[in-house]
């Protein structure tokens, strides 16, 4: 794709075709006036180290979004890390600082914060699926949101607790098949793996049978967003919870990374015209 000699910025990863990024950003940069171009580059994990260098020589690069599966190897690119990324030990987002140093840092955080927003968690237990970059950044959101202690349901119960350490809560693995002990009177879950997403394992049944024991009211939320509606969020939704989709979390995050890029205002991720693209 070539691009003409305006300042522009992209999304990396592989797979990268179901990126949603493109259309967000250019939503922006013409809602804002702002003569830019955003794209998305299907970056294999052997080529990053050279794509980046590569880049860096471009004076028109302001930076890139970073997506499965470099979150965590782009940060031997990064000239330094800002704090966010340091804590979660995971870079979602690069870009040229004042100082023209490659800065890393991570806006899942805030991405997560805006899709579980109106969840009552304070004090409380909650659940998350995954142990991941992704699943970090909902540790440092929870973590800010004051939560007592996170249950993470994994494969690898154990390298799952381990994860979730150092972020100022009690932490402790649960396997797939305790999935009803686990989310018994759990006021929010969240999906943080890729389970459900399209081309990729489905959610364990034992999950979505176990949503009927967590609280009334209650949030599910997935961090999916292809398909949108996942099978787990049709699930919470029968079982009367609240559901949030991936979408939200794209957003809100795509929004403090567009800042970075572009400047300008920070753009409104719950913009319904841009909900509307992005469904059509």
């Amino acid at each position: 794709m070539t691009l003409p000699d305006l300042p522009y910025a992209e999304v990396i990863g592989d797979p990268i075709a179901q990126s949603k990024s493109p259309v967000i950003h250019g939503h922006w940069l013409e809602k804002q006036g702002i003569a830019g171009a955003y794209r998305a580059v299907h970056v294999l994990p052997d080529d990053l180290s050279d794509y980046v260098a590569a880049r860096r020589s471009d004076p028109f690069w302001r930076g890139c979004n970073v997506t499965i599966p470099h979150k965590q190897a782009v940060i031997g690119c990064c000239d330094r890390l800002d704090p966010a990324a340091e804590a979660i030990g995971a870079v979602n987002t690069m870009y040229r600082g004042e100082d023209g140093m490659l800065v890393g840092t991570n806006t899942d955080k805030d991405g997560v914060l805006a899709a579980i927003a109106g969840a009552d968690i304070a004090g409380q237990t909650v659940c998350i699926i995954g142990s991941g970059g992704a699943a970090r950044a909902a540790f440092a959101a929870l973590a800010q949101q004051k939560v007592k202690a996170v249950v993470i349901v994994s494969r690898t119960p154990d390298k799952a607790a381990a994860a979730a350490s150092g972020f100022g809560f009690a932490a402790q693995g649960a396997a797939f098949a305790d999935a009803d002990a686990a989310l018994c009177g759990c006021p929010l879950l969240i999906n943080a793996s890729p389970m459900g997403m399209a081309g990729q394992t489905k959610m364990e049944s034992g999950v979505l049978a176990a949503l009927l024991k967590m609280r009334k009211g209650g949030t599910v939320f997935d961090m999916v967003y292809h398909p949108l509606e996942t099978e787990l969020l049709a699930a919470a939704r029968r079982a009367d919870l609240v559901a949030a989709d991936g979408l939200t979390m794209l957003t809100a995050q795509a929004a403090y990374a567009f800042v970075r890029f572009f400047g300008g205002l920070l753009p409104d991720a719950s913009d319904p015209a841009l909900r509307k693209l992005l469904t059509a």
